[in-house]
């Protein structure tokens, strides 16, 4: 099969495209023939060794984590699926070396999820990590309808997702965010402010009391955190790991083939919107690393391994 790998730690221009051999389908796994994988900061993150010593790294290495596509075939004991069914995942596993930047993956059936019908593949693509991201962050706040709820970061890929999450719960949120993503807040029910200096006394404008629970999908920004934290309140980070230092919770997300299935349900009645920028082809996934890491997106950045 045609993948995208690397074989020493670097930037994009690493990735070539290359034959390699088939995934190994072993019991309670799914072989999905990749239709589109998504492009997420943790790829480049991991491709220039920022995971290493914390997950295994075998190399060549493959990257990519998010897939959606079609199961080509099962290992012994999978009953979940069948050849042919429409699937997604978050494939995040044990050891960094067989991604979805390919034309095949071989997954456990525990992280896929089966795409509704009337859900698109873009969709499904772009959803399973940053939708997973923002559902474990909103479950580990508890998050309520009486909250008021700050998301740095809220027109980015998981803070969007959040924040849809957040207002169909039925909690208040406000959402951090540069002038021109300012529109699309608002048509979610969320009062955008822009992000830099200064921004502790514009949320203090509109939450005098300060918020209850604060979500970090950016980092670097945990002094105002505190500074508009409500006593009791609660807040985490996805990027920051030291807010554990002062209370809070870095959410590190798991595969989670039941959780997905519910988002991507979410999809499909209408209450939650995966935003897409653009596709590209399987062989010039390096551009699509390099639009991520440059910002020059505005939604998900998504591979087509059919072409």
């Amino acid at each position: 099969m045609r993948a995208m790998i690397y074989t020493e730690y670097g930037d994009p221009s690493t990735l070539r495209l290359q034959d390699v051999a088939m995934p190994t389908l072993s019991p309670g796994a799914v072989l999905i023939r990749v239709e589109r994988a998504s492009v997420n900061p943790v790829d480049w993150k991991v491709m220039a060794g920022g995971l290493d010593g914390l997950i295994e790294t075998v190399f060549p290495v493959i990257p990519g984590w998010d897939v959606a596509g079609v199961v080509e075939a099962v290992g012994p004991d999978t009953p979940e699926f069948s050849p042919g069914d429409r699937v997604a995942s978050y494939g995040r596993t044990d050891v960094i070396h067989g991604g979805t930047v390919a034309e095949f993956v071989a997954l456990p059936a525990t992280s896929v999820a089966a795409i509704p019908e009337s859900v698109g593949v873009d969709a499904a693509a772009g959803l399973p990590l940053t939708g997973l991201t923002a559902l474990r962050s909103l479950e580990t706040l508890e998050l309520t309808a009486e909250d008021t709820l700050l998301i740095h970061a809220a027109s980015g890929g998981v803070g969007y997702l959040a924040a849809q999450l957040a207002r169909e719960i039925g909690a208040t949120v406000i959402g951090t965010a540069a002038p021109h993503n300012h529109d699309k807040l608002t048509a979610l029910g969320v009062t955008p402010v822009a992000y830099g200096e200064g921004l502790v006394e514009r949320v203090r404008e509109i939450a005098p009391d300060g918020v209850s629970a604060v979500a970090d999908f950016v980092g670097g920004v945990r002094e105002d955190t505190l500074a508009l934290l409500a006593e009791g309140g609660r807040h985490v980070s996805i990027a920051d790991p030291s807010v554990e230092e002062v209370g809070g919770r870095w959410v590190w997300v798991r595969p989670d083939g039941a959780r997905l299935h519910t988002l991507l349900e979410k999809v499909a009645g209408g209450a939650l919107d995966v935003e897409i920028d653009r596709t590209f082809a399987l062989a010039d996934a390096a551009e699509a690393f390099e639009a991520s890491m440059n910002g020059a997106a505005n939604g998900k950045l998504l591979i087509d391994a059919t072409r």
